[in-house]
């Protein structure tokens, strides 16, 4: 992931050099990302079809590894003056990005120096209002957004006599239960990227803060509330089933998920993006669902908050490249492009014409589980704790948060000291990040 050194002090001082001049006529624009898979699939895909598209420029599609490894990558460019034009972020690095200053082109101000149209409602809101300032302006532009959502293993379910999946956590650690008498004595359920249901998640979707001033969003001085009374409860839940497997720990990231479609375990909490990883792999019947939530909790479910990632256009480059870039831009917002993204992805579309038109087609009657996050993220207006995050040292912070709930699951601790020092530590890095911020 991210390394322990701030990635924001990697930004402070550096040099951004404007890319050399190509020999050839044709401009190349250099695009580092973070897929694979399908997902890499239609990433080449994508770059192809611009290119085909017009013969002025030549997007360079380069894979560098998962997100954190991206961003690493494009610290060590920066110190050397090589840095791409564009950059794909997860949403969590967000706010570093965004302190990074001179080190990305704004994406609204690209769009308007290169005379491309661009209207901001045209995008949904839910997912642009994670990537802007607080005057509604775009910083970068919306790719891969997804949700966390409940992939199931519904042959599983009926051998124990669910017609559908659990809608509540209660209901969930009991079909768990019973899935580890009855077939999966390994795991019962699992997840991928554990903070980001067990804390994240959890949070939005239950109205409950993740941290002061509305998780970020409103300013640098925030503080964590991440150890308050639902997050201890769930964390006190995992922790007895992990005791007889009925939920199983798959790591800090992604890399468990494999443990779904190899039938090992029926239940795993997962990105919506996975879609076209289940659809290739999975040997059994499947489905998507809501994230559970608890039934005691007023108002809940609230709504979830994206995940996946945004593209940043780096500094220092020329106009006739931002140009390009602003172009490539504009081609990936074409309504049917946008909906065939979404569609073989799992991916959200980030416009609202694309989601509509692929209502309109009907392409939800039959592929429901595209729909799953798009309605968890709509599934009422946002509030101040369900906007999302905006947490400088997310990344590192995230691997801090693993780490106590690892200790948490190992018996070494009770939920409540592991939150309590998991919001402590997290402090001091919100801290350490304010002071670098305002350099």
């Amino acid at each position: 992931m991210a390394p322990t050194l701030t990635i924001r002090i990697a930004f402070a001082g550096l040099g951004l050099a404007a890319a050399a001049t190509p020999a050839l006529a044709v401009t190349e624009l250099q695009w580092w990302h973070a897929m694979t898979g399908a997902n890499n699939d239609a990433v080449n895909r994508l770059a192809d079809e611009f290119n085909a598209s017009q013969s002025d420029y030549k997007v360079v599609p380069t894979y560098k590894g998962n997100y954190g490894e991206t961003l690493n990558a494009g610290i060590a460019a920066f110190r050397a003056g090589t840095a791409p034009h564009i950059m794909q972020v997860f949403e969590v690095g967000t706010a570093t990005m965004m302190s990074a200053k001179g080190a990305i082109k704004p994406v609204y101000q690209l769009m308007k120096d290169a005379g491309e149209p661009f209207d901001p409602n045209a995008y949904l809101p839910a997912i642009t209002g994670y990537y802007s300032t607080t005057k509604g302006e775009m910083l970068s532009f919306p790719f891969n957004s997804s949700s966390m959502v409940m992939w199931v293993n519904t042959d599983a379910l009926k051998s124990i006599g669910l017609d559908a999946p659990p809608k509540t956590w209660p209901d969930l650690f009991a079909a768990a239960k019973k899935l580890t008498q009855n077939g999966f004595p390994n795991c019962g359920f699992s997840t991928t990227w554990v903070t980001w249901l067990n804390i994240e998640q959890l949070s939005a979707w239950h109205n409950v803060p993740v941290a002061t001033k509305a998780n970020g969003m409103d300013g640098l001085d925030t503080t964590l509330e991440i150890n308050g009374p639902l997050q201890v409860k769930h964390l006190t839940n995992l922790a007895e089933a992990q005791k007889d497997k009925s939920f199983d720990y798959s790591g800090r990231y992604d890399s468990g998920f494999g443990r779904f479609t190899a039938g090992e375990c029926p239940i795993m909490f997962g990105s919506s993006g996975s879609y076209g990883n289940v659809k290739g792999a999975a040997k059994f019947a499947w489905a998507s669902a809501p994230m559970p939530y608890y039934p005691d909790v007023p108002g809940a479910p609230q709504n979830s908050i994206i995940g996946g990632a945004s593209l940043w256009v780096m500094g220092g480059k020329k106009p006739d490249e931002y140009k390009g870039v602003a172009k490539f831009f504009t081609f990936l917002s074409d309504t049917d492009r946008q909906a065939k993204l979404h569609q073989t992805t799992g991916y959200m579309p980030i416009t609202k014409a694309a989601y509509e038109k692929s209502k309109a087609d009907g392409f939800y009657d039959k592929n429901p589980a595209l729909e799953t996050p798009i309605k968890e993220l709509t599934n009422k207006p946002p509030t101040e704790n369900s906007r999302g995050l905006r947490l400088g040292n997310l990344p590192q912070m995230r691997d801090m948060w693993a780490e106590e709930i690892e200790a948490t699951l190992a018996g070494k601790k009770t939920p409540k000291q592991a939150l309590d020092e998991a919001a402590t530590r997290g402090n001091a890095m919100l801290r350490q990040f304010e002071k670098q911020a305002g350099r």
